[in-house]
Parts: structure tokens; C-alpha cells; sequence
């Protein structure tokens, strides 16, 4: 099995798109096609890691010297991923420093002074970053895409998308078994965007979430709400099988 080589395409990218200055929307517009190309690179690494294993499976009868080689490939290629994934990271970051900069006015431009304090909501650019996150959490990378979702609700405040970013993001953490951090995601939700599509789906998962918790009169009751007050309705549905699991 050949060597994998050590990318330098991520640092090279990673160097120069540190190196620009923020007040220019060329600029920006690049950060956002590194970011792009980095998430890719990633998505490719990840599937070599994937194929790799299912191939090692396969050779157990290799000779020795075969196999110190394999695991020598697998281990760079976990580290070119992890790199990638690294400077995706700072990427995302350095993007959402540079949306928050204001481009520069033409002078005697009343209208211009107006419209720059918020930028970053002007931008149509949120549904693209809000897709990229659904990309990680599609490949069942959860970590990533909670990075990316907070990334998001930080630089787009005002977006349509923030019911949907939240709502993902506590299912990041419930699918990590972080169910305390999901249940806050879910709340913000049920506190502060009650005519979403996503209300009743975060009071389900937030009834859910209390209930790996162990807190289960507290869980009861959420999903005696969800059957009382929103009845023939999916997640009503799912929360009487919750309650018939509990022998109520």
C-alpha cells in the first residue's frame, strides 16, 4: 500500500489567507472558497480513512512488513486530517472576524454610513455557512458541526436560519451524549422562537434530554405537554410512545 503524502496545500492556504487584510470583500470572498476547499479535502480524507479500514480488515493473512506499512499510511493519514480539520478551524474563525469589519465607505456617502454597522446580516452568505455545517453533521461528524453551528449563531445573529443552527446544534450534542448542552440549545428554541418549525421538534428532544438525565418527573411532564397541548401531531405521537416506554 503506498505512503500517503503529507498535504501542504492546507498550510500554504492557511498561511496566505492569514497574511490578507480584513477590509477588503475580494478577501472575504476568498476566506470563504479556502474554507470551502479545506471542508472538502476533509470529506476526502475521511472517506480514504473509511475505505482504508474496511480494506485492513480484509488482510490479516499480510506479511509483517506489509502490515507496519498500513498502519504507518493510516497514521498519516489521521494526522493530514486532523491538520485539515485544524485549519478549517482557524479559517472558520478568521472569517467571521472579517464579517464583522464594515468595507470601506466612499466619503460623502450618507447611504453607505447607514447600511455598514451590520454587515454580516445584510450578507446572503449565512445560508451558505449554514450549509456547510449541515455537511458536517450529514457525515456524522457532530464535534465539527457544533463548532461550526455556535461559529454560526455568533456571526449571524439575525438570520432566518437560527432556529434551524440551533436546533442542529442541540442534536450535535445529544448524538455526543452531551444531553445537558442539548437541553440549552433546545431551550432557546422553546423560549425565543416559539413560531419556528423547529418549536415543537426542541420540545421534544428537550423532553428527551431531560430524561437521559435521569430527570424523569421533569421529562414526564414535557411530554404530557407535547400530548395535551399539541395532540395528532408527530412529535405528540412520539411522546406517548416516550410515556408508554415509562409505564404511563
Amino acid at each position: 500500500m503506498p505512503m500517503i503524502r503529507r498535504f501542504s496545500i492546507p498550510v500554504i492556504a492557511l498561511a496566505a489567507a492569514l497574511s490578507v487584510g480584513c477590509s477588503s470583500q475580494d478577501q472575504l470572498h476568498r476566506v470563504e472558497q479556502e474554507v470551502g476547499d479545506l471542508k472538502l479535502e476533509v470529506f476526502k480524507l475521511r472517506q480514504q480513512v473509511e475505505d482504508s479500514n474496511k480494506m485492513a480488515a480484509t488482510e490479516h493473512e499480510a506479511a509483517k512488513g506489509g502490515r507496519e506499512q498500513d498502519r504507518r499510511f493510516q497514521a498519516d493519514l489521521q494526522e493530514t486530517l486532523r491538520q485539515l480539520q485544524d485549519s478549517t478551524r482557524v479559517l472558520n474563525n478568521r472569517l467571521g472576524d472579517m464579517r464583522r469589519i464594515p468595507p470601506p465607505q466612499a466619503a460623502g456617502s450618507a447611504a453607505t454610513a447607514q447600511a455598514a454597522p451590520d454587515v454580516a446580516a445584510a450578507q446572503p452568505d449565512d445560508e451558505r455557512a449554514y450549509n456547510a455545517t449541515q455537511l458536517d453533521y450529514n457525515r456524522g461528524n457532530y464535534a465539527l458541526a457544533a463548532e461550526g453551528l455556535k461559529l454560526f449563531l455568533k456571526h449571524f445573529p439575525q438570520s432566518a436560519r437560527r432556529p434551524d443552527a440551533l436546533f442542529f446544534l442541540g442534536l450535535s450534542y445529544y448524538n455526543q451524549h452531551q444531553y445537558s448542552q442539548a437541553q440549552s440549545a433546545f431551550e432557546r428554541i422553546i423560549q425565543n422562537h416559539a413560531a419556528s418549525s423547529q418549536f415543537l421538534p426542541a420540545k421534544l428532544k428537550w423532553g428527551q434530554c431531560l430524561l437521559r438525565q435521569g430527570l424523569k418527573p421533569a421529562a414526564v411532564k414535557a411530554f404530557k405537554d407535547l400530548v395535551d397541548g399539541f395532540p395528532d401531531t408527530p412529535e405528540a405521537h412520539i411522546a406517548k410512545q416516550e410515556l408508554s416506554d415509562l409505564g404511563l
